[in-house]
């Protein structure tokens, strides 16, 4: 060892304006206390990993001590917390500059001394602040540090406000630090529930579970508990990792008890380094549906959990729970930053079409397994559709819809490769359930020509069709707006042939505009319909009717007036036109408002005036009783 000897204890103001700089971290930087422990288990860490690389060199400085560990004790009755290492240390030097100047740490200047190979050597803290976040909880701190090599120990100490004094560690303090570095906390009143053993386990299985070295909390008879995993599972080989190993820390990861349904693990080696651990659940978490949408994925550097609420992944991927621990990412003064941080965007980005490409994979490689992760969470995937515009084929490529074919799920491929001669678009229908769908009118004609019909029944397929999307080179439309002709495509063999058509449909088109003119945009002699009498459309510019009603009920829509389309050939059409024939007014005027109201309880809505609707239909009701099917007309009518 060295022997120096030790110089008189000396006096330093903080450099580099640090009382201010001090006053921000402690009051703005960070957001919640317990992250001050993190930052000590860190640099504790660092420091055994520092002594690791040095001692490859001259394994002299390890000696009998080869086993690394982080130690924290609590004094309750003296209010104080100790954190202590038996790594690296420093000297006087070492202390004065590491800890007293903002952003100058020994980590940082460590890495700029070995170079390039210190780089990849797993350090953590390159910006010298996390230490000054023990300050939240203390109004006093001495570290007391005896660098590996050296005789010295030395004790730093400082209120935080005026400055810090390093001096030759009193004989006693000295002896508690064969090696490494010794960090007494004196806590302030309000923060003397990190003393609590349950508090000091609850926040180091938070954020520092997996860093490499054991945490080990002392206990007031000596004995000490391990208080993390030290093993940091995403960060060894797949061929190293049991089932049930990723069974459990997946349940710890996400809080559920079900099995993944999917485990992606891998390393990224490149522009940007870092082990990604991810899984989709078997079941929903209670939360998916929250409007929030937050990510679930813990942001881990080199070890340390740094976040949940890095937007690891888009929020269409919201179910997935994991970790990405990253070699790169800056354990930097602005945690809330993380965001906007251009190495954690290049990692979302990857992240994102990875996983993309797994769920693609299964999908094709496993379909009763995609099935069932589909059922779970195909209604936030589609959201990705809407939002991703880059990997908006990818998701439709993987989503799985309801159709008219029968009660299975089909892919858009499968839709594709059985179209029908003459078919060029891919046909939908949107709704709020699919017993409703599958009655609708708007159905009528595709049924008739065996063209297959998408029948989507989630809330957010209202709004990723509204972005025209389209597939395989062909257009999706929707058989509930603008116009649709089918013709092209031949009639089944079996298909009835379509009633002739009421004479004079263009006068009694005006009629019914007239008639209904405040309630509907326009009334159109419809290419859907072959059994019914009408239905409502929406406009070919507007939004889709379902989506209309979303937002209305949201208090955003414009509130549109749909476009009544009939069909001449059915007998309500023709009774219309025979009472507009005989000049009666009022006949016209109440099977005209029958007919809307009754387009509209087919699409699951309430007449405008159910008063009114319930006595029209009485009316006739009675009528068809007492005089026969078809004597409608001739009752007498009040005026609409």
């Amino acid at each position: 060892m060295s022997t120096e000897r030790p110089s008189p204890a000396t006096s330093h103001p903080f450099q580099a304006e640090v009382s201010r700089l001090l006053h921000l971290m402690v009051h703005s930087v960070y957001t919640e206390k317990d992250v001050f422990l993190r930052e000590l288990i860190s640099n504790a860490s660092d420091a055994c990993d520092k002594l690791r690389y040095e001692a490859i060199a001259q394994p002299a400085l390890i000696g009998d001590d080869a086993r690394f560990a982080i130690r924290i004790e609590a004094d309750k009755e003296a209010g104080r917390l100790v954190v202590s290492d038996n790594g690296i240390g420093m000297n006087d030097a070492e202390l004065a500059e590491n800890l007293g100047t903002i952003a100058r740490s020994g980590t940082r200047a460590f890495i700029d001394r070995i170079g390039k190979e210190g780089e990849n050597s797993g350090l953590i803290g390159q910006f010298g602040v996390g230490f000054y976040a023990a300050f939240m909880v203390a109004d006093r701190i001495e570290v007391t540090s005896r660098k590996a090599g050296e005789d010295a120990a030395w004790l730093w100490a400082s209120d935080g406000a005026s400055g810090f004094t390093v001096e030759p560690a009193p004989e006693a303090e000295a002896a508690k630090v064969p090696r490494g570095t010794r960090i007494v906390l004196h806590l302030k009143d309000d923060s003397r529930a990190f003393l609590d053993d349950y508090e000091i386990e609850r926040v180091v299985k938070t954020y520092s579970d997996h860093i490499l070295f054991p945490v080990e909390l002392v206990g007031a008879d000596g004995t000490a508990k391990q208080l993390n995993s030290a093993s940091a599972l995403w960060q060894r080989s797949k061929s190293e990792v049991k089932p049930e190993d990723y069974t459990e820390i997946y349940r710890s990861l996400s809080g559920q008890h079900d099995e993944p349904a999917l485990t992606v693990h891998y390393k990224a080696e490149g522009r940007q380094s870092y082990a990604a651990l991810l899984f989709v659940p078997t079941q929903r978490p209670f939360d998916l549906f929250d409007v929030e949408r937050k990510g679930r994925v813990k942001l881990y550097v080199r070890r340390v959990f740094i976040t949940e609420d890095a937007a690891l992944l888009p929020g269409y991927l919201r179910f997935v729970r994991g970790v990405i621990d990253s070699e790169d990412v800056p354990l930097n003064i602005s945690r809330e930053m993380l965001q906007n941080n251009p190495a954690v965007a290049q990692i979302r980005r990857a992240v994102t079409a990875k996983m993309i490409g797994e769920i693609e994979t299964v999908a094709t490689k496993e379909p009763e397994k995609f099935t069932a992760l589909w059922e779970s969470f195909g209604q936030v995937l589609k959201e990705g559709i809407y939002e991703d515009f880059e990997r908006r084929e990818q998701l439709l490529k993987i989503a799985r819809f309801r159709s008219t074919t029968g009660d299975g799920w089909r892919s858009l491929a499968d839709y594709v490769a059985a179209m029908r001669e003459g078919q060029k678009d891919i046909y939908y229908l949107v709704g709020e359930s699919l017993d409703r769908l599958r009655a609708s009118p708007q159905l009528e004609a595709a049924t008739q020509r065996g063209v297959e019909v998408l029948l989507l029944a989630d809330p957010v397929d209202a709004f990723w069709t509204s972005s025209a999307p389209n597939f395989d080179g062909k257009a999706m439309k929707s058989l509930s707006q603008g116009d649709v002709d089918l013709t092209a495509v031949p009639l089944k063999e079996t298909a009835a042939p379509k009633p002739d058509a009421t004479p004079d449909v263009a006068d009694l088109i005006a009629t019914l505009k007239a008639t209904l003119g405040g309630e509907v945009d326009d009334v159109k002699v419809s290419q859907r319909l072959v059994t019914s009498p009408a239905c409502l459309v929406a406009s070919a510019h507007g939004p889709d009717r379902t989506l209309e009603r979303m937002l209305q009920r949201q208090q955003r829509g414009v509130n549109a007036k749909p476009v009544l389309e009939i069909n001449p050939g059915h007998p309500l059409i023709a009774a219309i036109g025979r009472a507009q024939s005989a000049a009666e007014t009022a006949v016209v005027d109440d099977l005209a408002h029958l007919l809307l109201d009754q387009a509209r309880i087919v699409e699951g809505e309430l007449p405008v005036d159910p008063a009114r609707f319930a006595e029209r239909l009485n009316r006739y009701l009675v009528a068809g009783i007492g005089a026969g099917v078809g004597t409608a007309s001739t009752v007498e009518s009040k005026p609409a």
